[in-house]
């Protein structure tokens, strides 16, 4: 049984979209459309069992020393199994291979984000995003959305000594 957090496949790209339109249309996600999801692809990692894509997250970077977790979707039957988990873990890895120093995500999970290593923050804190995509929101201006953030550690050596920024 295939059962793994990975990279997508191009082919894998129209079931993604389906996962995202229907957490868009409960309100939990932005609406992803299919050209922006191939052009970002590279963004995601999927969860994928026998039954196709049962997840996604994407890592979008911002600059050089911040990203977003993103677009966050496990498919309903799924929950509970620690699939988001996994997903959210498999960008923290990315982020801290790209030397990102700081990750954050806007939800309304944020005790699903604290026991990964999120701390509430004030999204005064991030304009960027705010400024980038919260105006095509349609909850802009009056978002229900709680700012998580969380440092990543600095990447080590071999020795096991901090790689100098």
């Amino acid at each position: 049984m295939m059962d793994e957090v990975r990279k997508p496949r191009l082919t894998e790209v129209v079931a993604m979209k389906a996962l995202l339109d229907e957490a868009s249309a409960a309100g939990q996600v932005l609406p992803r459309q299919l050209p922006e999801l191939y052009e970002n692809v590279r963004d995601f990692h999927v969860y994928a069992d026998d039954s196709g894509v049962g997840g996604l997250v994407a890592l979008h970077i911002d600059m050089v020393d911040l990203a977003e977790v993103r677009s966050l979707v496990v498919r309903p039957d799924l929950r509970g199994r620690g699939i988001g988990q996994r997903l959210v873990e498999a960008v923290l890895a990315e982020a801290s291979d790209l030397h990102i120093a700081r990750v954050y995500a806007f939800t309304r999970m944020p005790a699903f984000f604290n026991t990964l290593g999120f701390a509430v923050v004030d999204r005064a804190e991030l304009p960027y995003k705010v400024y980038k995509d919260c105006q095509r929101c349609p909850l802009y201006p009056n978002c229900d959305e709680i700012a998580v953030a969380r440092w990543l550690d600095a990447p080590k050596t071999a020795e096991g000594m901090e790689v100098p920024t």
